[in-house]
Order: structure tokens, then C-alpha cells, then sequence
């Protein structure tokens, strides 16, 4: 019924809390839209977002992504994946900046491997913000992600999603996207 599938428990209290120290201590930048092979701000997306890289320190970040991905996708969606093709991104929206992504797909890339599963962590309490859903447009009408703490959405790269304007507070998440060959 819905377009995406959403697990909790993958990551504990304590582990999703070192997630956000690795991601708060990243130069965190004014994030663009790609179109084409031109990078740009614009209104569209208010937010900031720094990558965090593989290394020995992330690397137990990675492996659990990589393993959930592998789970979800033999279950759900059954997609040819070959890895991770971009770095993991750390997205914050502050209510004082208005932060909001408008309707978008993720899986347009100009080079590369094609982006074809879309994942985001939610790291933030919910108590903590108001407004920034995760929403998604679907043949149904549109549907809302779990706010939880620590629920890992997953979707098609294609689905038309979007992040709503946060009203107060800060929303952090992760967000991570399987890459494998073009859909045939």
C-alpha cells in the first residue's frame, strides 16, 4: 500500500546519538539542487547537509546501512543494487531558516551509477520540532513517514517526495542511497 517501507531498531538510543555527534561536528553547508550538470541554491530546498565519509570510525555505520538495504531490499523491492555510490548525507532543517525540500525525486544523476533505493534516519525526537514531514506522492494520494526516532524509511529513488517546512525547532537525519545499473 505504501511507497516505502519502514523499519526501527536498527540502531540503538545510544548509537543514534553518536550518529549526530559524527554529523555535528561535519562543515555543515547550504544545500543545492542538481539539474542537469548544474549545481544551484535555490527556494526549493532549505536545508544544510555535510557527507560522512567511510572511514575506520563510520565504517560500523556503513556496514549496518549496507546489511538493512541488502535485508530490505530482498524482502520489499528486489532491485539490482551494487553498493553505495555517494557518501552518507547528514541533513539538518532549523525552523529559524524555514528548512523544507519541495517535491523531488532522488534518482536524476547526470554521470554515475543510478540511484535507485532512498533511505533517511530519523535521528531526531520528534518532541523536539514541528513540522518537516517526510512525505511521499504516491498513486493513492500522499502518505507520511514515521516520525520515530531511529526508523529507517525506504523508497524507490523515482517516488515524488518531499520534506515539509520545519515550524520550530531542528530536524536532523541520514541519508544514504543504493546505487546499482539503470532500470530496464
Amino acid at each position: 500500500k505504501y511507497p516505502y517501507v519502514s523499519v526501527t531498531g536498527v540502531f540503538t538510543p545510544e548509537e543514534l546519538t553518536r550518529i549526530e555527534q559524527i554529523g555535528d561536528i561535519l562543515d555543515q553547508r547550504v544545500a543545492g539542487v542538481t539539474k542537469g550538470q548544474h549545481h544551484a541554491v535555490l527556494k526549493s530546498r532549505i536545508t544544510r547537509t555535510a557527507w560522512i565519509e567511510r572511514t575506520p570510525a563510520t565504517n560500523w555505520l556503513y556496514e549496518r546501512i549496507e546489511r538493512t538495504a541488502q535485508i530490505l531490499n530482498a524482502k520489499t523491492f528486489q532491485y539490482d543494487l551494487r553498493g553505495f555510490a555517494d557518501h552518507f548525507q547528514y541533513t539538518v532543517y532549523h525552523g529559524v531558516e524555514g528548512g523544507h525540500y519541495d517535491w523531488h525525486v532522488d534518482m536524476l544523476r547526470p554521470t554515475g551509477p543510478q540511484r535507485k533505493l532512498s533511505f533517511s534516519l530519523q535521528l531526531t525526537d520528534p518532541s523536539q520540532y514541528e513540522g518537516c514531514d517526510l512525505q511521499f506522492m504516491a498513486g493513492d494520494g500522499m502518505e507520511t513517514a514515521p516520525r520515530e526516532r531511529g526508523a529507517l524509511v525506504a523508497f524507490p529513488s523515482f517516488v515524488l517526495h518531499r520534506v515539509t517546512p520545519v515550524i520550530v525547532g531542528t530536524r536532523k537525519s541520514l541519508v544514504v542511497w543504493a546505487s546499482g545499473p539503470g532500470f530496464r
